[in-house]
């Protein structure tokens, strides 16, 4: 099997679109968390979000174009073009090696809102003729490997909350077998609209906590439900000696990849946490490492009750004893739920930590839960020389995905 590494990294979040700037608000404890604007939170029950302050792609394509792309396509875009230049890859030279690989749990869901308020008051005549090609799923991929010129592999997981991780994973996956030398790899999700938020809000996943401060609180007991954010994380995974070659600076080794279902229900995971568990167990096994090797794990930690309580059980049991000495954080406590794009904004961060010998911490975390009682670095920043690392991915439906990350030495 070939060995992948990452070698470029881009962004799109409510923390900055720069990846050097959202890291280090990161590590400073920012919370992104605010009032929402986008919607009128008069007529909902959940006030506070996660949101993406500007994405201006004018730079990359031209305004009749940017009309044709719901804002996840936007967020990937940038994303994928600011991943492409910290690469420096030469995607030109090899456009039939390079692939694009970009999940998104829910799609064009902004163009869906107003296309059907055109339908119910307009009439069928007046929908657009690209409300098909804005709101697929797949199309972050097709617009990225347009943009880059990349006609390798393009695919796109739907895995709701699970699709960033398991679009990396099928990546690292195509590059493993030798299918393509690089993939841009990653999630993305612009859920903050009307009928979205309505749904989440009617499901009582959301937290009804008005306070901004400390309404995303991963793990604390008083948590009440997560807080959703928008965004996009893109990497740019690399064929190790093709990387090594070219002189690519090298942030992380991808190692391992697991998935697993909880086939249980549809919202809720498995009161014995069996998905996650297999998941982490399956990462693990796929890297060749075992338990005892990892440092850090970048969790899913999501702030509702069941996701957080339930993630402690099953690093619990795949980690045993180890368990105590893992530092485990939350980035959703700063950035919130970024659904099908968490896990590419959370790979980003998992890649960073491991170069940068850092961890973020988790904060809102002030009194964790009886059942949530592993080490949450709730105290400020840590400095961690971090050898392996795991990133969880949880999703509605029983989707669980996790990912292996090593510090590359050779």
């Amino acid at each position: 099997m070939k060995r992948v590494v990452i070698t470029g990294l881009g962004v799109v979040s409510p923390l900055g679109n720069d990846v050097n700037e959202m890291w280090e608000r990161l590590l400073n404890g920012d919370n992104a968390v605010d009032t929402l604007t986008k919607i009128d939170i008069d007529q909902y029950p959940a006030k506070v979000g996660a949101e993406v302050k500007s994405c201006d792609i004018s730079h990359l394509v031209e305004p009749k174009e940017i009309r044709k792309m719901d804002s996840f396509i936007q967020y990937s875009l940038l994303a994928a073009d600011a991943a492409h230049k910290d690469s420096g890859l030469d995607v030109a030279s090899i456009p039939n090696q390079v692939g694009t690989w970009i999940g998104s749990g829910i799609g064009g869901v902004e163009t869906i809102d107003k296309q059907a308020a055109v339908l119910h008051e307009r009439g069928p005549r007046r929908i657009s003729p690209f409300f098909i090609p804005m709101m697929i799923p797949n199309m972050a991929s097709g617009q990225v490997s347009i943009y880059l010129g990349a006609k390798g592999p393009s695919n796109c997981s739907v895995t709701a909350c699970a699709s960033g991780t398991n679009s990396i994973g099928e990546a690292f996956r195509v590059i493993q077998r030798g299918d393509a030398l690089a993939m841009f790899a990653g999630g993305a999700e612009a859920p903050i609209t009307p009928l979205s938020f309505a749904g989440f809000c009617a499901n009582k996943a959301l937290s009804t906590n008005p306070d901004p401060q400390t309404a995303c609180r991963p793990f604390d007991e008083n948590r009440d439900g997560f807080i959703m954010g928008e965004g996009a994380g893109v990497l740019v995974l690399e064929e190790y000696e093709h990387a090594k070659a070219r002189g690519a600076k090298i942030y992380a080794e991808v190692v391992g990849y697991g998935m697993s279902s909880d086939a249980y229900h549809i919202t809720a995971p498995s009161p014995e946490a069996e998905g996650g568990s297999k998941a982490m167990s399956e990462a693990l096994r796929d890297a060749g490492i075992r338990p005892e090797d990892v440092q850090y794990i970048n969790a899913h930690g999501t702030s509702t009750p069941l996701n957080d309580m339930l993630e402690t059980k099953a690093i619990r049991n795949v980690f045993g004893e180890h368990a105590d000495k893992l530092a485990v954080n939350s980035s959703k406590s700063m950035i919130g739920h970024l659904l099908g794009g968490a896990g590419g904004v959370e790979a980003v961060i998992t890649a960073l930590s491991i170069h940068e010998g850092k961890i973020h911490p988790t904060i809102n975390c002030a009194s964790p839960a009886p059942d949530c009682d592993l080490d949450y670095v709730r105290e400020g920043n840590r400095e961690l020389d971090i050898q392996y690392a795991l990133s969880n991915s949880l999703g509605f439906g029983g989707h669980n995905a996790t990912l292996a990350f090593a510090k590359v030495t050779d």
